[in-house]
C-alpha cells in the first residue's frame, strides 16, 4: 500500500495551515516544514498539533542537508511548496529576504526533490501567485499570458516558477506550478488587506485604503484554493501550469464597505471606524484577473464560496478568535511599510 504522506512547506502560515487541515481530514499524513518567521504562527495549527498523522519540523529550505535527511526519512508521496515571503510592501522595504526565500530556497528544494522524486514516486506542487502577470487591465490572464511582475515579491515568485519549469524540462522532475488569485479567510496575518480591516474594525481604528481604493483584485476563499490544490495533486498533469481563481473581482474600497456592513450586524462600531485613504504604494498594480478555465474544464473544479459568505465567515473567525491577535506582533499589523525611502 502506497503511503499518503505529504510534506507541506510553510505550513505555519495562512494557506499552508488551511491546506494541512484539509489533508488531515482526507487521511493523509502531513509533515509541516516551516523556518518560523514573523508570519508563522503556531495558533494556526493548534487544532491538529496532537494529531498522530501530523508532525512539525523547523526547517529553512536553504538548509539543503536538513532537507535531504527529511526526504530520506519520510519518503513523501507529495510535496506542496508554500514556503515564501509574500507581502509586497515588505519586498519594497527589503527585497533581499524575498530573493533568499523565494528563489534560493526553491532552488535548494528542487535540488533535493530532483534527487529523490524518482525513488519515492512523488510529485511537487509549487504554489505561486497571479501577481507574476502584473497589471491585467483588460480581460483575464490565462496560463500562456506573459509574466510581467511589478514588485520584488512578484519578481521573486516569477523567478521561482521559471526555475521549477526549467527543472521539469531539463531533469524531467514531476512538478506542477499553480498561480492563484488573492486568498482570504481564517488564519491570515493582518498585514494583508482583509484581516487588517477586520482587526481595525474590531479595535475601533481607522480603515486605511491605498490611493482611492480603485485597485481591483480577484478574491478566492482559502478553502476553495486548498481543494483546488488537492485536485491538481491528484489529477493534474506534470509540467503544467494551472490558474486558480474565482473569476470574481472587487475593488478594495468595496471590500472595505462590505466588511463594515457585515460588522454592523455583529458588533457595535466605534466612532473611529472610518475609511481613510492613504498614500499609494510604489508600483501598485491596478488590476489582477485570472482565467481559470483550464482547471475548471480539465479537472472539473469550481469554487464553492461566494465573496459575501466568505467575508462573513472570515469576519466571524477573527471575532471568535481574539486570542489570535495576542499570538502575533501587532506592529506587523499596524505599522505602515512599503514606502520608497
Amino acid at each position: 500500500m502506497v503511503k499518503k504522506r505529504i510534506i507541506v512547506t510553510g505550513g505555519l502560515g495562512f494557506i499552508g495551515s488551511n491546506l494541512i487541515d484539509l489533508l488531515l481530514n482526507k487521511k493523509f499524513e502531513v509533515i509541516n516544514l516551516d523556518k518560523i518567521t514573523y508570519s508563522s504562527n503556531f495558533y494556526n495549527t493548534k487544532e491538529f498539533k496532537k494529531n498522530k498523522k501530523y508532525k512539525f519540523i523547523q526547517c529553512d529550505l536553504n538548509n539543503k542537508n536538513k532537507l535531504e535527511k527529511i526526504f530520506r526519512k519520510f519518503r513523501p508521496s507529495g510535496v506542496f511548496n508554500l514556503a515564501a515571503e509574500t507581502h509586497v510592501d515588505r519586498s519594497i522595504d527589503n527585497p533581499k529576504n524575498f530573493i533568499k526565500s523565494n528563489i534560493l530556497g526553491v532552488y535548494c528544494l528542487l535540488e533535493v526533490f530532483k534527487k529523490y522524486s524518482k525513488k519515492f514516486n512523488t510529485k511537487l506542487i509549487h504554489i505561486s501567485t497571479d501577481e507574476v502577470f502584473g497589471d491585467v487591465l483588460n480581460g483575464r490572464s490565462d496560463e500562456n499570458y506573459s509574466y510581467k511582475p511589478s514588485s520584488p515579491y512578484a519578481a521573486s515568485k516569477a523567478s521561482s516558477d521559471h526555475l521549477v519549469y526549467s527543472y521539469v524540462r531539463t531533469y524531467n522532475i514531476p512538478a506542477i506550478v499553480t498561480n492563484c488569485s488573492n486568498n482570504y479567510g481564517p488564519k491570515q496575518h493582518p498585514e494583508k488587506l482583509i484581516p487588517k480591516l477586520i482587526f481595525n474594525i474590531i479595535n475601533n481604528k481607522k480603515l486605511p485604503i491605498y490611493g482611492k481604493g480603485k485597485n481591483s483584485r480577484e478574491w478566492i476563499y482559502v478553502n476553495d484554493h486548498c481543494e483546488a490544490l488537492l485536485k491538481i495533486f491528484k489529477k493534474g498533469k506534470t509540467g503544467n501550469f494551472y490558474n486558480i481563481g474565482s473569476n470574481k473581482n472587487e475593488i478594495n474600497l468595496e471590500i472595505c464597505k462590505k466588511l463594515i456592513k457585515i460588522a454592523k450586524t455583529r458588533i457595535k462600531l466605534g466612532k473611529n471606524v472610518k475609511i481613510k485613504f492613504v498614500k499609494d504604494r510604489p508600483g501598485h498594480d491596478v488590476r489582477y484577473a485570472l482565467n481559470s478555465n483550464k482547471l475548471i474544464n480539465e479537472l472539473k473544479w469550481r469554487p464553492k464560496t461566494n465573496l459575501s459568505n466568505g467575508l462573513k465567515k472570515t469576519f466571524m473567525w477573527y471575532l471568535n478568535n481574539i486570542d489570535y491577535y495576542s499570538s502575533i506582533n501587532l506592529k506587523d499589523a499596524t505599522k505602515r511599510i512599503g514606502l520608497k525611502k
